[in-house]
């Protein structure tokens, strides 16, 4: 019986460690997300130091030998999305290899991913948002900033990586937008209501002159004057969520991307079709932006089954 030959410390073989270097460049040349890369290289290091262990070469793995690696996958109970995400890895992977005329067929075309159950973002109703946002006073440079801040994220539907990332020069008042770096470098252009504009012409004017330390040109600054980070966001969320939540009691677990969700949703139930929900929300395809007529559609059988005489 053949032995597999040993493996450096490393745990990769010459082939593999090749097949992962030019999964990565592929991954920077499609400008992929820092975040997404990071997870995709990592599951395509724990696949290559797996396979380099068992002898195996990139152009010789077949689907037997992934459906071996996904059902011990399953078997050290992963998630279903993380398996999903991992099987989704190989994919890609293997598309690169395709691709670079190392192999004619891409195996892991040939897997399926486990089902994972479907759960429905949380929305807040408009009322809700409401009372969050009305009860972040505007005395203090820290609050008319919060204010500004997640104005901004509900009149617009920006995630919080998005928030934190604009710049002064992102904002254009007479056009009513602003200019938003997203997922995979895609720039787009999202109108700004009426509310968000007033706060953050109330922040630029009064608040923000308080906390600007050095040049920065970040929109959102902390109270020493740096840019504030997603951690920042979540933070100051939090705390006006549990002062908001003694009348309503569903805002103790909201989070910036349930503004987000509350945007996408609102916008539905007020006429806006699904394409320009898409493009608002800056995703790269119609089937992530659907989730929404599904929340859309569990209000609608919630209101029949209360209203009807014979539901």
């Amino acid at each position: 019986m053949d032995t597999p030959p040993q493996t450096p410390p490393d745990g990769l073989t010459t082939p593999w460690r090749s097949a992962l270097v030019a999964f990565e460049q592929d991954m920077r040349r499609r400008a992929v997300a820092e975040k997404t890369r990071h997870a995709y290289g990592s599951d395509g290091l724990q696949f290559a130091r797996w396979a380099s262990r068992r002898g195996l070469h990139p152009s010789s793995i077949s689907v037997r030998e992934l459906r071996r690696y996904a059902a011990g996958l399953t078997e050290q109970r992963h998630a279903p999305a993380t398996v999903a995400r991992k099987l989704a890895t190989l994919r890609s992977l293997f598309r690169v290899q395709v691709a670079h005329g190392a192999r004619t067929e891409n195996p892991a075309e040939l897997l399926s991913s486990p089902k994972r159950p479907q759960r429905l973002p949380q929305v807040l109703k408009a009322t809700e948002v409401a009372a969050l946002l009305d009860r972040i006073p505007a005395s203090t440079p820290l609050e008319l900033r919060d204010r500004a801040l997640f104005e901004l994220a509900y009149g617009s539907g920006l995630r919080a990586e998005e928030l934190v990332s604009l710049e002064l020069e992102s904002l254009d008042f007479d056009s009513e937008s602003v200019r938003v770096e997203g997922k995979g470098e895609r720039t787009r252009f999202v109108p700004v209501g009426e509310h968000a504009r007033a706060a953050l012409e109330r922040y630029l004017t009064r608040a923000r002159p308080a906390l600007t330390v050095g040049g920065s040109r970040a929109l959102f600054l902390s109270k020493s004057g740096r840019r504030l980070g997603t951690s920042d966001v979540r933070r100051r969320l939090r705390r006006w969520a549990r002062i908001a939540a003694a009348g309503h009691p569903v805002l103790a677990a909201a989070h910036p991307h349930a503004l987000r969700h509350s945007f996408a949703t609102h916008l539905l139930e007020g006429g806006a079709d699904l394409r320009s929900i898409q493009e608002l929300l800056g995703h790269a395809g119609i089937s992530t932006t659907q989730v929404y007529t599904r929340v859309e559609s569990r209000r609608l059988r919630s209101a029949y089954a209360r209203a009807h005489p014979r539901a």
